[in-house]
Protein backbone atom coordinates (compact mmCIF):
# COMPACT_ATOMS: atom_id res chain seq x y z
CA UNK A 1 0.00 0.00 0.00
CA UNK A 2 1.34 3.46 -0.66
CA UNK A 3 1.30 5.37 2.57
CA UNK A 4 1.80 8.93 3.29
CA UNK A 5 3.74 9.71 7.28
CA UNK A 6 3.07 13.34 8.16
CA UNK A 7 5.20 14.27 10.77
CA UNK A 8 5.40 17.33 13.19
CA UNK A 9 9.19 17.84 13.32
CA UNK A 10 11.42 20.50 15.13
CA UNK A 11 14.56 20.94 15.79
CA UNK A 12 15.66 23.17 18.83
CA UNK A 13 19.04 23.87 17.32
CA UNK A 14 17.82 25.44 14.05
CA UNK A 15 14.34 25.66 13.91
CA UNK A 16 11.92 29.02 15.59
CA UNK A 17 8.51 26.64 15.48
CA UNK A 18 7.58 23.13 14.80
CA UNK A 19 6.66 21.75 11.14
CA UNK A 20 5.19 19.46 9.14
CA UNK A 21 7.54 16.55 6.99
CA UNK A 22 5.80 14.74 4.43
CA UNK A 23 7.12 11.46 3.93
CA UNK A 24 5.54 9.15 0.64
CA UNK A 25 6.47 5.37 0.37
CA UNK A 26 5.33 1.72 -0.11
CA UNK A 27 4.82 -0.46 3.01
CA UNK A 28 3.50 -3.46 3.48
CA UNK A 29 -0.03 -3.43 5.21
CA UNK A 30 0.58 -5.30 8.11
CA UNK A 31 3.93 -3.70 8.71
CA UNK A 32 3.52 -1.63 12.30
CA UNK A 33 4.15 2.21 12.01
CA UNK A 34 7.56 2.05 13.82
CA UNK A 35 8.50 -0.18 11.13
CA UNK A 36 6.91 3.17 8.86
CA UNK A 37 9.09 5.23 11.45
CA UNK A 38 12.39 2.72 10.80
CA UNK A 39 11.91 2.99 7.14
CA UNK A 40 12.25 6.77 7.01
CA UNK A 41 14.71 7.74 9.22
CA UNK A 42 16.84 4.67 7.71
CA UNK A 43 16.12 5.58 3.95
CA UNK A 44 14.78 8.78 3.17
CA UNK A 45 15.85 10.97 6.33
CA UNK A 46 18.51 10.06 9.04
CA UNK A 47 17.51 13.31 10.68
CA UNK A 48 14.03 11.87 12.11
CA UNK A 49 14.59 11.62 16.11
CA UNK A 50 12.02 9.51 18.08
CA UNK A 51 12.70 7.09 21.10
CA UNK A 52 12.02 3.36 20.56
CA UNK A 53 13.69 0.06 22.15
CA UNK A 54 12.14 -3.78 22.53
CA UNK A 55 9.14 -2.97 19.62
CA UNK A 56 7.16 -5.46 21.53
CA UNK A 57 5.47 -3.68 23.38
CA UNK A 58 6.62 -3.81 26.85
CA UNK A 59 8.87 -0.84 27.12
CA UNK A 60 6.64 1.63 26.30
CA UNK A 61 9.76 4.13 24.87
CA UNK A 62 7.86 4.98 21.63
CA UNK A 63 4.42 5.78 22.53
CA UNK A 64 3.48 9.13 20.63
CA UNK A 65 0.32 10.81 19.18
CA UNK A 66 -0.92 8.97 16.36
CA UNK A 67 -4.25 10.27 14.44
CA UNK A 68 -4.79 12.22 17.40
CA UNK A 69 -4.89 9.31 19.98
CA UNK A 70 -2.05 8.11 22.12
CA UNK A 71 -0.83 4.79 20.92
CA UNK A 72 2.59 3.09 20.95
CA UNK A 73 4.15 2.98 17.20
CA UNK A 74 4.78 -0.67 18.02
CA UNK A 75 1.48 -1.97 18.42
CA UNK A 76 -0.65 -0.47 15.80
CA UNK A 77 -0.41 -1.69 12.00
CA UNK A 78 -0.79 0.65 8.94
CA UNK A 79 -4.09 -1.23 7.36
CA UNK A 80 -5.63 0.40 10.58
CA UNK A 81 -4.32 3.99 10.26
CA UNK A 82 -5.03 4.49 6.49
CA UNK A 83 -3.22 5.93 4.05
CA UNK A 84 -2.24 9.57 5.19
CA UNK A 85 -1.21 8.66 9.09
CA UNK A 86 -0.49 12.19 10.94
CA UNK A 87 2.19 11.86 14.39
CA UNK A 88 2.87 13.80 17.05
CA UNK A 89 4.94 13.93 19.85
CA UNK A 90 3.25 13.24 23.32
CA UNK A 91 1.23 16.33 24.55
CA UNK A 92 2.09 18.20 27.46
CA UNK A 93 5.96 17.32 27.54
CA UNK A 94 8.69 19.26 26.75
CA UNK A 95 9.96 18.45 23.01
CA UNK A 96 13.77 17.77 22.74
CA UNK A 97 13.51 17.04 19.18
CA UNK A 98 10.65 15.95 16.77
CA UNK A 99 8.98 12.90 18.57
CA UNK A 100 11.37 13.13 21.61
CA UNK A 101 10.04 14.42 24.62
CA UNK A 102 11.28 15.09 27.63
CA UNK A 103 9.81 12.29 30.19
CA UNK A 104 12.43 13.70 33.39
CA UNK A 105 9.39 15.54 35.06
CA UNK A 106 7.08 12.48 34.34
CA UNK A 107 9.51 10.26 36.04
CA UNK A 108 10.12 12.07 38.95
CA UNK A 109 6.29 11.94 39.80
CA UNK A 110 6.69 8.64 39.54
CA UNK A 111 9.38 8.14 41.96
CA UNK A 112 7.53 10.82 44.30
CA UNK A 113 4.85 7.96 45.12
CA UNK A 114 7.52 5.33 46.26
CA UNK A 115 6.67 2.68 43.57
CA UNK A 116 8.19 -0.39 45.66
CA UNK A 117 7.54 -2.34 48.49
CA UNK A 118 8.40 -0.67 51.96
CA UNK A 119 8.48 -2.64 54.95
CA UNK A 120 9.15 -2.05 58.95
CA UNK A 121 8.92 -5.18 60.57
CA UNK A 122 11.78 -8.07 60.02
CA UNK A 123 12.67 -10.35 56.87
CA UNK A 124 11.13 -13.39 56.64
CA UNK A 125 13.47 -16.29 56.30
CA UNK A 126 11.91 -17.16 53.00
CA UNK A 127 9.61 -14.94 50.56
CA UNK A 128 6.74 -12.84 52.15
CA UNK A 129 3.38 -14.55 51.26
CA UNK A 130 0.34 -13.30 49.69
CA UNK A 131 -2.88 -14.90 48.52
CA UNK A 132 -4.51 -15.39 45.34
CA UNK A 133 -7.08 -12.92 46.55
CA UNK A 134 -4.92 -10.28 47.54
CA UNK A 135 -3.18 -10.30 44.94
CA UNK A 136 -5.97 -9.94 42.67
CA UNK A 137 -6.69 -6.54 44.34
CA UNK A 138 -3.69 -4.59 42.73
CA UNK A 139 -2.98 -6.74 39.44
CA UNK A 140 -4.50 -4.78 36.98
CA UNK A 141 -2.17 -2.27 37.71
CA UNK A 142 1.13 -4.11 37.79
CA UNK A 143 0.75 -4.01 33.79
CA UNK A 144 2.34 0.03 33.82
CA UNK A 145 5.01 -0.31 31.17
CA UNK A 146 5.85 3.71 32.31
CA UNK A 147 4.91 5.01 28.10
CA UNK A 148 3.06 8.19 29.44
CA UNK A 149 0.15 7.49 26.78
CA UNK A 150 -2.43 7.79 29.86
CA UNK A 151 -0.48 10.89 31.54
CA UNK A 152 -0.02 12.98 28.09
CA UNK A 153 -3.58 12.26 27.47
CA UNK A 154 -5.34 13.78 30.36
CA UNK A 155 -6.90 17.34 30.73
CA UNK A 156 -6.11 17.91 33.78
CA UNK A 157 -2.51 17.24 33.29
CA UNK A 158 -2.44 19.87 30.31
CA UNK A 159 -4.34 22.10 32.83
CA UNK A 160 -1.63 21.78 35.26
CA UNK A 161 1.45 20.22 34.55
CA UNK A 162 2.46 20.22 38.45
CA UNK A 163 -0.63 17.36 38.85
CA UNK A 164 1.08 14.10 39.44
CA UNK A 165 -0.77 12.62 36.82
CA UNK A 166 -2.71 8.90 36.28
CA UNK A 167 0.73 6.94 35.48
CA UNK A 168 1.88 8.20 38.86
CA UNK A 169 -1.45 7.09 41.06
CA UNK A 170 -1.51 3.88 38.91
CA UNK A 171 1.86 2.73 40.31
CA UNK A 172 1.10 4.09 44.04
CA UNK A 173 -2.22 2.06 43.43
CA UNK A 174 -0.05 -1.17 42.99
CA UNK A 175 1.72 -0.72 46.12
CA UNK A 176 -1.58 0.84 48.16
CA UNK A 177 -3.11 -2.33 47.53
CA UNK A 178 -0.13 -5.07 48.32
CA UNK A 179 -1.31 -6.99 51.74
CA UNK A 180 2.74 -7.42 52.09
CA UNK A 181 3.48 -3.43 51.77
CA UNK A 182 3.36 -1.24 55.61
CA UNK A 183 3.96 2.26 53.29
CA UNK A 184 0.56 3.30 52.77
CA UNK A 185 0.58 6.21 54.74
CA UNK A 186 3.88 7.69 53.42
CA UNK A 187 2.31 7.22 49.84
CA UNK A 188 -1.20 9.01 51.28
CA UNK A 189 0.88 11.93 51.73
CA UNK A 190 1.76 12.48 48.73
CA UNK A 191 -1.46 11.86 46.71
CA UNK A 192 -3.85 13.63 49.30
CA UNK A 193 -3.20 16.82 47.60
CA UNK A 194 -4.73 19.15 45.25
CA UNK A 195 -1.89 18.32 43.09
CA UNK A 196 -2.46 14.60 43.96
CA UNK A 197 -5.20 12.10 43.54
CA UNK A 198 -7.86 14.87 43.51
CA UNK A 199 -6.67 16.64 40.58
CA UNK A 200 -8.68 14.08 38.63
CA UNK A 201 -11.73 14.84 37.07
CA UNK A 202 -12.89 11.39 36.11
CA UNK A 203 -12.48 12.30 32.26
CA UNK A 204 -11.72 8.23 31.40
CA UNK A 205 -9.19 9.70 28.75
CA UNK A 206 -6.62 7.94 30.51
CA UNK A 207 -8.73 4.45 30.08
CA UNK A 208 -8.76 5.15 26.37
CA UNK A 209 -4.93 5.47 25.88
CA UNK A 210 -3.59 2.76 27.98
CA UNK A 211 -1.93 0.51 25.47
CA UNK A 212 -1.71 -2.30 28.50
CA UNK A 213 -5.77 -2.09 28.85
CA UNK A 214 -5.13 -1.11 32.45
CA UNK A 215 -8.74 0.64 34.30
CA UNK A 216 -6.71 3.37 35.06
CA UNK A 217 -9.75 5.81 36.50
CA UNK A 218 -10.85 2.26 38.82
CA UNK A 219 -7.24 2.83 40.25
CA UNK A 220 -7.90 6.07 40.69
CA UNK A 221 -11.23 5.48 42.29
CA UNK A 222 -10.21 3.06 44.38
CA UNK A 223 -7.06 5.56 45.33
CA UNK A 224 -9.39 8.53 45.94
CA UNK A 225 -11.84 6.00 48.24
CA UNK A 226 -8.81 4.63 50.32
CA UNK A 227 -7.83 8.26 51.20
CA UNK A 228 -11.32 9.14 52.22
CA UNK A 229 -11.65 5.87 54.18
CA UNK A 230 -8.25 5.03 55.11
CA UNK A 231 -9.09 1.39 54.58
CA UNK A 232 -5.79 0.00 52.12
Amino acid sequence: MQVTLRIKRFNPEKDKESWWGEYEFEAEPTDRLLDALNHVKWRLDGTLTYRRSCAHGICGSDAMQINGANRLACKVLLMNLGKKITIEPLRGFRVIKDLLVDMDTFLAKYRSVKPYLITHGPEPEKERLQSPEDREKFDDTTKCILCGACTSSCPSFWGNSDYVGPAAIVNAHRFLFDSRDEGGEERMQVLNTLEGVWRCRTIFNCVEACPRDINVTRAIGEVKKALLYRKI
